[in-house]
Parts: structure tokens; C-alpha cells; sequence
């Protein structure tokens, strides 16, 4: 069934999420630095570099930038190294928060304004001759404007990565980083805007409000069930694309990954069987991009077992409800252990260890398993791995790392060149289908299933992909033809 051997079971390795520099003063006298560096080795640390700050005969002071586990396992480190005999912790600074001071964003001004002539020109009074040009005719703003390549990253911080609902403030770094990977990948203007109500219709009304400044609305970080209605109210009544990346890049990703590791187990999708671990955004919208993939047979299991038609737990929920209607076409009841049995596929959207190695072994011949919660995912590599033929996970410290950033930069980039009034399951199969040919065959194999989420092709691929997709669907606004025709005249 598998073909490799598993690493070792061991601790989790220190994160560069958690990594600090301790500046340290000694007597400068041999031994000292490697007392040091075995007692940072024994708290659970892992140096990254030793700089020297100052060097003289009778002292030394030493910068040591070390990555950790967590916070705890840093600040064992830092009091250890406080209670060592002979060594002074000048400072202690850490990376990440050093990172975030001031925040990860700015505007920067795309032409010069050194002169009155410049100021007149981007100012008053010529800006004003540029106002009535689009006073006369309103979709000169795309061109005359950012409009057309800038995206607002909306949350009510109610379902921030795995803190959930931490509120607007909280949510900011999140959505300053999310604007960064727009930019750096796709080339794309993004904004934050955290909203201080968790009031659906407020929500709506808010953004509708806002619209006219935005080429896309990208919604992040909303809890279920409350991300359905307000993107389905959003997606009806603006005239700009609307996408829920927690649903929907996830389903993307998703899928890219599925469509390559099926040429590795040399299966169809209208023969697999599929189990969903967390039908909530995105489990939903993994099983509805599956459904229009061809994969006929899809089974959603939740806190309380099998989502099937009849069920009452859950009943009223619009997620649950749509998959009671439109999946588990064998009618199966129970819990995981009778969903699991027989299935090609497991895809986990939930909460860790909800998979068990008992499960594995009851699946079909090659099981493909995606555990995706972060940070524990349903199943560990280490565990899985003896049983599964595929494995990918939402971490980046394992092989096959789904990620959304391979999606939402260039959906957007192609939505926004398209200037597309929606965007549609024609183009997020195009996005998945242009990920997953990023991987060549001769580069296809069970640990390189997805690109790397920083192969600056794959945003490029993705772009133009959606952008034909949506001109074939009739969502485009704009084509190659129409962008050389351009005019404000």
C-alpha cells in the first residue's frame, strides 16, 4: 500500500513563528559559548545564528536567535539563561512581534508630486477634469482609478485561523498579512476592513457601501453559518466578484491536490469515495467543487456522526442541511468508523486527531488522506504514513502543504484583468486545474503532489486560467480586444 517509511516519531519541532534573539553578556573565557548553546539545546531550543554584538578582552556580548516550540518553551529558555551562573540577558527581543510594529502595510505613491505642476496635475484643479470624465461615464473608474486593481479583505473577526472569534481589532494582523501575499504573489492592492458588528445585514450593507472603491470583495474570517448568508447576499446584490477564501480557495486547493494524486493511484473521481471530516464553509464548499468534478459518492461527517437526509442533530443549519440534501447517496449512518470503511479519500476540515490509524486500515487500496486542521491535524503524517499512499496537510513543515495562497492571488488577479462580474465554480475548477499542472509529471510524486506555495509561476498560471474562464462564461467585462480599445475619449 505505501511505498515509504515514516519519519520517526518525535516532538514537534520549534516554529520560526516563535523566534527570538537573546542578547547576552560573559566573561570572555573558553567553554562559555558552548555552555551556553547546550543549555538553550536543552530547554527545547534551536539556534539560528550566534552574532557578536561586542568583543574585549575581559567580556563578550553575543546575540543568539533562537527558534521555539511555543511561547512556554521561550520563556524556559530566556529563564534558564537568567539563572546561569556567569551570564547577563541584556535583552530579549522577539522577531515576530518585531515584525508587526507599525504594521505589515503601506501606501506608496505610484507617481512623484515635487513641483506645484505635479501637485496640480494629481491634485486640484486637474484631478477635477478626471472627476467628470467619470461623472459622465462611470466605468471609466477602472481605468482612472485603483478601482480595478484593488481588493478589500473583509472580517468581522469572528473566525480568525484557529483563535475563532478574537473580534475586528485582533483580526487586523491576520488581514494586513493576507493584503502582503496578495500583493507579493499577484501584484494586487488589497485593504483590510474589520468591521466592529456581527450583525449579518450590517455586514452586507456596510460593504455594499464601500464597493465602489473595490474591484473584489474577499470575505475572511467570518463564522459559519453567518459566511453563507452574507456571501450569498454580497454575490447577488454587487456588481464585483465576491469570494469567501475560506470556503472557496480551500475547495481550490483541495481539488488541485486530489486531481494529481489520483494519477498517482491511478483512480477516476466518479469511483472514489469520499469522506468529509467538518461539513461547515469549507467542508461545503469542498464537496460542492468535488460534486462538479464528478465525484458521485461523498459522505460528510460532523460532531454527531453522519450528516444524513432525516438526521435532527444539526437540523437548521444551512450547511448540514445542503449536505443532508445533495450528499451520502448510499444513505450510511453512524460515525466515522462506517464512513471511513471502503473510501478512497478522507479530507479533513475539522479538529485533530478525529482519525485514528484503525481507520486507515479499513480504508480502500491507496487511501489518499488530506488532514487539514492546523495546527494538530485529524491525523499526524508520522502516524498515517505506514497506511496511506498520499498524505497532505494545511502545515508547512510536512510534504504536500494545501495552502490558499496558491489560489486567491490569482483569482483575483484574473477577475480583476477580466474586470468579471462574478466569479463562478467554471473558473475555481479552472484555478484548481491550472495548480495542480503546475506539478509536471516527471516532478509528480507522493510527497510533491502541489506547488510550492512560493513558485511565483503558479499565480501567473491561475490568472489567466480564470480569466479565460470567465470570458467563456460570460462574466468578463473586459478581454484582451476590449483592454487595447480603451479609452477615456
Amino acid at each position: 500500500m505505501a511505498r515509504r517509511s515514516p519519519p520517526p516519531t518525535e516532538a514537534a519541532p520549534p516554529s520560526a513563528a516563535y523566534t527570538f534573539t537573546v542578547r547576552t553578556q560573559y566573561a570572555n573565557r573558553p567553554g562559555m559559548l558552548g555552555r551556553i548553546a547546550s543549555l538553550i539545546g536543552e530547554q527545547g531550543g534551536d539556534i539560528g545564528a550566534i552574532d557578536i554584538v561586542e568583543s574585549r578582552r575581559e567580556r563578550i556580548v553575543r546575540d543568539f536567535t533562537i527558534a521555539a516550540l511555543n511561547d512556554t518553551v521561550a520563556q524556559s529558555i530566556v529563564t534558564a539563561l537568567r539563572r546561569a551562573g556567569g551570564v547577563t540577558v541584556r535583552s530579549v527581543s522577539d522577531r515576530v512581534f518585531l515584525t508587526h510594529l507599525g504594521g505589515k502595510i503601506e501606501v506608496h505613491n505610484k507617481v512623484n508630486v515635487t513641483t506645484r505642476r505635479d501637485l496640480s496635475v494629481v491634485y486640484t484643479p486637474g484631478v477635477a477634469r478626471v472627476c467628470r470624465a467619470i461623472a459622465r461615464d462611470r466605468q471609466t473608474v477602472w481605468d482612472l482609478t485603483t478601482k480595478g486593481n484593488t481588493v478589500a479583505v473583509v472580517t468581522d473577526g469572528t473566525a480568525v485561523l484557529g483563535l475563532g472569534d478574537i473580534g475586528p481589532e485582533a483580526a487586523l494582523p491576520v488581514m494586513e498579512g493576507k493584503a502582503m501575499l496578495f500583493k507579493e504573489f499577484a501584484g494586487v492592492d488589497a485593504w483590510p476592513i474589520c468591521l466592529d458588528t456581527k450583525d449579518p445585514d450590517a455586514i452586507v450593507e456596510t460593504v455594499k457601501r464601500i464597493a465602489p472603491g473595490f474591484g473584489g470583495i474577499n470575505l475572511e474570517d467570518i463564522s459559519a453559518p453567518r459566511c453563507f448568508y452574507i456571501e450569498e447576499r454580497l454575490r447577488r446584490e454587487l456588481p464585483i466578484p465576491v469570494f469567501h477564501d475560506d470556503q472557496h480557495g480551500t475547495a481550490v486547493v483541495v481539488l488541485a491536490a486530489l486531481i494529481n494524486a489520483l494519477k498517482i493511484v491511478d483512480k477516476r473521481p466518479q469511483e472514489l469515495r469520499a469522506v468529509l471530516s467538518g461539513v461547515g464553509a469549507a467542508g461545503g464548499a469542498c464537496a460542492r467543487i468535488l460534486l462538479s468534478w464528478g465525484v458521485r459518492d461523498i459522505v460528510g461527517v460532523d460532531e454527531y456522526g453522519i450528516v444524513h437526509a432525516g438526521r435532527e442533530a444539526g437540523r437548521g443549519d444551512a450547511s448540514k442541511d445542503w449536505f443532508a440534501e445533495h450528499t451520502n447517496p448510499r444513505g450510511l449512518r453512524g460515525g466515522m468508523d462506517e464512513a471511513i470503511e471502503g473510501a478512497d479519500l478522507f479530507i479533513g476540515v475539522s479538529v485533530g486527531g478525529v482519525l485514528k490509524v484503525e481507520h486507515l486500515k479499513t480504508m480502500a487500496r491507496d487511501p489518499i488522506v488530506f488532514a487539514m486542521a492546523n495546527p494538530d491535524p485529524e491525523i499526524t503524517p508520522e502516524a498515517a504514513l505506514p497506511h496511506v499512499r498520499v498524505m497532505a496537510t494545511g502545515r508547512s513543515d510536512y510534504p504536500n502543504q494545501i495552502n490558499n495562497v496558491l489560489c486567491f492571488p490569482g483569482m483575483f488577479r484574473g477577475v480583476l484583468d477580466a474586470r468579471a462580474s462574478a466569479i463562478n465554480e467554471e473558473m475555481k475548477l479552472a484555478a484548481a486545474q491550472a495548480i495542480a499542472a503546475r506539478v509536471t509529471r516527471h516532478e509528480l510524486n507522493e510527497e510533491y503532489i502541489i506547488p510550492s506555495v512560493f513558485n511565483r509561476a503558479v499565480a501567473r498560471d491561475v490568472a489567466k486560467a480564470v480569466a479565460a474562464a470567465a470570458a467563456r462564461t460570460g462574466v468578463a467585462q473586459r478581454t484582451k480586444k476590449h483592454q487595447a480599445a480603451a479609452s477615456v475619449f
